[in-house]
């Protein structure tokens, strides 16, 4: 246990990449556990309509008594005690179910397949959801660092002006000015600090991890230009080739088929071969009787037999149960349907949060330039004694925040343009 434990916080202590984040939550998270159980259900089901086929064996042993008046061998009755012995074995071969049986199978396959699928979407919404939390814990570190930034240009100031107090050519309104900018940086330094720490412990609940204690996370140092993406009817046609939620219910319609068939097989005859073999041992109170094992082999027999079972009438059950199959088929034609209009709908989104992430990226690039243009002028203008505090202290604050919208657009540019790869069929990463 204590090995475990440790095995646990090694593994958290790492710095994990988008990829690890995404394959440990495939590996643990519960809701992947159960779609695979759901897997393991079919295949089971499966197996179950497969063995239909076989013949089944039954054995029986049997043992009577009776008392009181009763039939005799010369046929008339007395006041007599009897008891009997029997055994048999017997087995029965389904020669001909109205193709039910072919079809059971059939259905059954698709169903597992199906679940594959599930099983598939369900660790799609996974990476989704584990690549949209290491988005969000990418974000409230650039606000962290942002803000250890703009405490470290205030407590130079403070620092300077001090110093400059100390001359004379400060007064103490403006250190006290100074000093109170530097106490609202540190607020909202650890405000960004207590919001990195919530995003992190999201994101390791997504991983089942028992603590984000020691968690960290790799930032991405990937090169981004903005580029024209994949119109949506494009993209669209892609993912109905590969989303695994499309092929779920694809799978499920074409099962519907065999079920309206499963459900058409009671229209036919069923013939079926059955035979067995017997035995049996009988003793009258007061007479003579042979022994157990003499009687055993004397009346030992064999049988063999075929039925065939012909359906006239069933209060119309068997026409309900087509048509409510039938139903069921275009229920299914529907949920495919809006499976498909669902999926559309969120290429769209993804499409339109693409153009617009790219055009607040460059957007950003702008707005940073010029802020840092900006700021470099008014810190030598202020250095200079041409601008006053308020003056520099709103260039800096003004800089910072261009810095820090320019890296929290150049991951949300990221992101969206993987998300829209995604949907392509393409791994989840960035």
């Amino acid at each position: 246990m204590i090995v475990g434990i440790w095995l646990v916080r090694a593994a958290v202590a790492q710095t994990w990449t988008l990829r690890q984040c995404i394959d440990y939550a495939l590996a643990h998270n519960i809701g992947i556990k159960q779609a695979e159980n759901q897997c393991r259900q079919q295949e089971l089901q499966l197996s179950t309509a497969r063995n239909a086929r076989l013949p089944n064996l039954d054995a029986s042993v049997g043992e009577n008594f009776s008392f009181g008046r009763g039939l005799t061998a010369e046929n008339t009755y007395t006041n007599t005690n009897t008891n009997s012995t029997s055994f048999s074995l017997g087995t029965s071969i389904p020669l001909f179910t109205g193709f039910q049986i072919p079809n059971a199978i059939q259905l059954n396959r698709l169903n597992l397949e199906a679940a594959t699928m599930d099983l598939a979407k369900a660790k799609d919404d996974i990476r989704m959801q584990v690549a949209q939390a290491y988005v969000e814990v990418l974000y409230d570190m650039e606000i962290s660092d942002v803000a250890r930034r703009q405490i470290g240009i205030d407590s130079l100031q403070v620092a300077r002006l001090q110093a400059l107090l100390e001359v004379g050519k400060a007064s103490e309104a403006e250190v006290s000015q100074q000093r109170a900018t530097l106490a609202q940086s540190q607020l909202t330094a650890t405000q960004a600090d207590n919001q990195q720490r919530l995003a992190l412990l999201a994101l390791t609940q997504l991983l089942e991890l028992t603590s984000p204690d020691g968690f960290s996370i790799v930032r991405p140092t990937t090169a981004v230009t903005v580029i024209v993406p994949p119109l949506p009817d494009a993209v669209f046609q892609e993912a109905l080739a590969v989303k695994p939620q499309v092929q779920a219910e694809q799978l499920r319609l074409q099962g519907t088929e065999h079920s309206i068939r499963i459900a058409e097989a009671a229209l036919y005859p069923q013939l079926s071969l059955s035979g067995g073999l017997g035995t049996n041992y009988y003793k009258t109170g007061g007479l003579p009787a042979d022994a157990f094992g003499t009687q055993l082999k004397n009346n030992f027999s064999q049988y063999v037999g075929i039925s065939l079972n012909i359906p006239i009438f069933n209060r119309f059950q068997t026409r309900n149960n087509v048509r409510s199959a039938r139903l069921s088929q275009e229920n299914q034609q529907l949920q495919l349907s809006s499976v498909r209009k669902q999926l559309y709908k969120e290429i769209q989104q993804v499409y339109y949060n693409v153009i617009a992430a790219g055009a607040r990226l460059q957007s950003s690039e702008a707005a940073e330039r010029a802020g840092s243009d900006a700021f470099t002028l008014m810190q030598a203008k202020y250095e200079n004694g041409k601008a006053n505090l308020t003056e520099f202290n709103e260039a800096k604050n003004s800089y910072l925040r261009a810095a820090s919208e320019l890296v929290q657009a150049r991951y949300e540019y990221l992101y969206q343009c993987s998300l829209l790869d995604f949907y392509r069929g393409r791994e989840l990463n960035f």
